[in-house]
């Protein structure tokens, strides 16, 4: 959906709400400005068979698209709902003059309170129109526990692959629209949860850290929230096909032979016929999943995929899958700092990855990537758990060990914007001073 087609919807509603003030039901000047509302909202159900209209953070969105507040129309409609007591309304495909009109009525007719507003929705007078109330946050929706029922619903979907069986995407589809919420809201603390490596179960780790890492992309490149959720679901499946393969061949620690590799490059068409079959599933996902391993350059495998055209989002998550890569420890390479992982992906720019994309997501991180251990000129040592880039580098750290090196157990916490992050002298290895990160977030 454009912005102008969101645009022309909220003005066709509020005008039909407006014109019920002023004209009775069967008046044809109302008739007019309901059936351009329907008739818009019937072009939209072409490609989608619901639509939203509500309200984000005091914003009005429809669907994933959030409108400015530039236009009367908006503020009017930003007001009704707020009160009423409703965060929005979901308009399924089917809405006709006569539910819509009864709709105007209900919206504005004086209710006693908000919540009567809600329970004046009986299916059997709207079943098409469902109203939206705010839920109650939960703790399920802090950054740990969202990345904790990532891994869950990994773990169920490679545990069904491994039955021969069409793994469900409902699961995975609700917690990447918790993912992307906190990548937008909380980016910092959702990005350093990728630094989490279980090494037992690394597959649906790597998976998840890969699909968080790719959101962290594409909000450098300017993706809005729909796209983003095609982005994370479509990492978070990327491996899928690697439950194929003999699992010899994935743990295999040392050089793998010819024929080894040969079977590992069968995973991402492997993965793309597991996804295809996954209900919900977007082409943009399959792309994802065949693509991973293509090359900026166009090389890599799959053969077959080489000629064709892809969604961009492959180049995307490649970044993502390189950079976990390059900080996951291996039985060939010690992890590498956040820091020289960034450096990493500028020595493979414009071949192996996207020179473009690259560029973004590394300024997005800042000098001092969120995760990172430093040395001030001080000799304290402090983690970086917070990075601002926007106009000015500032960078928030909780020092973890003071000038003597004696480890703290309390924690300043201390920001350095611009020329003071000179004070900062050099990274530190976590590995050297026994710290995860991770624990920190």
């Amino acid at each position: 959906m454009t912005e102008e087609i969101a645009r022309q919807l909220v003005q066709a509603f509020v005008s039909s709400l407006k014109g019920l003030k002023l004209y009775p039901l069967q008046h044809p000047a109302l008739a007019r400005q309901m059936q351009t509302f329907l008739g818009i909202l019937q072009i939209c159900h072409q490609k989608h068979s619901s639509l939203s209209i509500g309200l984000h953070d005091g914003a009005l969105v429809v669907d994933d698209l959030l409108l400015s507040a530039d236009m009367p129309a908006t503020d009017d409609l930003v007001r009704l709902l707020q009160r009423t007591g409703l965060t929005g309304l979901q308009f399924e495909s089917g809405v006709d003059e006569d539910e819509f009109s009864r709709l105007l009525a209900l919206l504005t007719t004086p209710t006693k309170n908000a919540q009567s507003v809600e329970n004046l929705f009986p299916a059997k007078h709207f079943p098409h129109i469902h109203p939206l109330v705010q839920e109650p946050e939960q703790e399920s929706q802090a950054p740990r526990a969202v990345y904790g029922r990532a891994l869950k619903v990994m773990d169920n979907i490679f545990h069904d692959v491994r039955l021969g069986k069409i793994p469900s995407s409902t699961e995975a589809i609700s917690v990447m629209g918790d993912m992307v919420k906190l990548m937008i809201s909380e980016p910092d603390t959702l990005f350093a949860l990728s630094m989490l490596k279980d090494y037992d179960n690394y597959t649906f780790t790597h998976s998840v850290n890969v699909s968080v890492i790719s959101l962290a992309v594409g909000r450098a490149c300017g993706l809005n929230e729909e796209q983003l959720r095609t982005l994370g679901l479509g990492a978070l499946l990327h491996d899928l096909g690697k439950l194929k393969v003999d699992v010899e061949i994935i743990t295999k620690p040392g050089r793998l032979t010819v024929e080894e590799f040969t079977e590992i490059k069968k995973h991402p068409g492997d993965g793309a016929a597991l996804v295809v079959e996954m209900e919900g599933i977007t082409s943009e996902v399959v792309d994802i999943v065949l693509g991973h391993h293509l090359r900026f350059d166009r090389s890599g495998y799959p053969a077959s995929a080489l000629s064709q055209t892809m969604s961009p989002m492959i180049d995307m998550t490649a970044i993502a899958d390189t950079y976990d890569a390059l900080t996951t420890l291996r039985s060939y390479q010690r992890p590498q700092t956040p820091r020289n992982a960034t450096e990493q992906l500028r020595t493979l720019s414009g071949t192996v990855l996207h020179p473009g994309f690259v560029e973004k997501f590394i300024v997005s991180l800042g000098t001092y990537p969120v995760g990172t251990l430093v040395r001030l000129d001080s000799n304290e040592i402090g983690l970086v758990v917070k990075v601002e880039v926007q106009g000015r580098e500032a960078v928030k750290l909780k020092i973890l060990f003071d000038s003597s090196g004696s480890k703290l157990t309390t924690l300043p916490l201390i920001e350095l914007v611009n020329a003071e992050t000179a004070r900062i002298i050099g990274e530190v290895d976590p590995l050297t001073k026994g710290v995860d990160v991770t624990e920190y977030f």
